[in-house]
């Protein structure tokens, strides 16, 4: 691959392969979050139970987080191009099962138990599959550009996924309304097919070679557990983001904001929905031209810190014009810690090694976001809505200081070379 000058916005998108992998992953992004907001909806139309809801993403979550490791470890000793395929193809499979279930002469003759339980094991499936690709599809992209736009990759890679976190919800709603759950995993399904179209136009890359080739799977994975512990530079990275999503994120306890505390009402309440994906979509495009990775380490601890302020803003405001600002600020700090924190992850770990610490990364982002959801409910249940960020929003800034002192000598460090542990 030929050199890319630094200064390119537009680097990383120069590359077709590169282009097809995050066009995959645009198009997935908005194909799971269709399937996950109609399907949602439609348990909460047929049951009347918050919970049901909440066991969508448990019955995920359990699955996904329980095989990242393996799929780490596959990812650095197989062909990644065809791991994705079997993955895609393996969601494709619990989505084709999702439309059959929501079909009425299904539903008649299951129980609504049955047909609950049947629900929640096709939506494990999504979580097992989802275990394989999410490593493997962020390993890859390391093989698909130079080192020297990883930082732009990272950015574009991003924004592709927060357009599609932003796009997914507004057509799943459109296409509900207007087709049905039957109708819009349809629609799913045929986003799926040209994620798997996008996939096969990429090459297959050969497997790099592990100096340790015969080592032992657990062996193998406590060599990426280790790895990261032994990298600073990535270790305080992940703890970072997963104590700043633990404590700081309010996404699941917005409804409260929107109908007790603003009174905006379900409207406001999609709108507070929409601002951190706005302020991480806006900023991470900018990061295309004015990139964060040149103080690397001082930035991604700057914008956390970002986060817990406008996390503490959010709380004190009854405005919604100052609600609305503090979650885009909020989403903006967060993608600069996004772009940070991939450029860390595609630089630093050797190629033999970069699937399994990508593996320990997506544990990170979805035990953070699973039981991040889970303490924002518990503790606004125990010390009330406002309390309950206030006291995230602390915990982030604490958090952040704890890093600060015990990571200064990361402080000069760039990303032009590899960071050693």
């Amino acid at each position: 691959m030929s050199t890319v000058a630094r200064h390119d916005a537009f680097a990383a998108l120069r590359f077709p392969e590169f282009r097809r992998l995050i066009g995959a992953s645009f198009l997935l992004t908005c194909a799971l979050l269709i399937q996950e907001i109609a399907l949602a909806y439609e348990l909460y139309r047929i049951t009347g139970d918050p919970l049901s809801l909440g066991l969508i993403g448990l019955a995920e979550a359990v699955p996904f987080i329980g095989l990242a490791l393996f799929g780490g470890y596959l990812a650095d000793r197989r062909e990644k191009r065809g791991l994705i395929r079997i993955s895609l193809g393996v969601i494709l499979l619990a989505s084709l099962l999702l439309w059959l279930l929501s079909q009425p002469w299904v539903r008649e003759t299951l129980s609504r138990t049955g047909w609950l339980w049947a629900v929640y094991l096709s939506v494990s499936v999504l979580g097992l599959a989802r275990g394989v690709l999410s490593p493997t599809a962020s390993s890859l992209r390391a093989f698909l550009v130079p080192r020297e736009v990883y930082g732009n990759a990272a950015t574009w890679s991003s924004s592709c996924w927060q357009a599609g976190a932003i796009l997914g919800p507004v057509a799943a709603g459109f296409a509900y309304a207007a087709v049905g759950l039957s109708g819009s995993l349809l629609g799913v399904m045929a986003l799926l097919l040209c994620c798997q179209w996008l996939v096969a136009g990429i090459a297959p890359r050969p497997v790099p070679p592990d100096p340790k080739e015969q080592t032992a799977l657990w062996q193998s994975l406590r060599e990426g557990l280790g790895y990261v512990r032994r990298t600073p530079i990535i270790l305080y990275a992940l703890a970072l983001d997963m104590f700043s999503v633990l404590f700081g994120g309010v996404v699941a306890i917005l409804p409260i904001f929107a109908e007790d505390i603003l009174k905006v009402g379900p409207e406001g309440l999609g709108w507070l929905r929409a601002a951190p994906a706005l302020g991480a979509v806006l900023t991470i495009l900018t990061c295309a031209w004015l990139p964060p990775t040149g103080r690397p380490w001082r930035n991604l601890l700057l914008a956390v810190l970002g986060f817990g302020v406008a996390t503490l803003v959010f709380a004190l405001s009854r405005q919604m014009w100052l609600s609305l600002l503090a979650l885009f600020l909020t989403g903006a700090c967060d993608s600069i810690s996004v772009v940070i924190r991939q450029t860390i992850l595609q630089i630093v770990p050797p190629d033999h090694l970069r699937g399994r610490v990508q593996s320990v990364n997506s544990i990170f982002i979805s035990s953070s976001n699973e039981l991040g959801a889970f303490e924002s409910g518990a503790a606004a249940r125990l010390i009330g809505t406002v309390p309950s960020v206030l006291f995230g929003g602390a915990m982030t800034l604490g958090v952040v200081a704890a890093i600060w002192r015990r990571s200064r000598a990361l402080f000069d460090e760039r990303l032009t070379h590899e960071v050693r542990g």
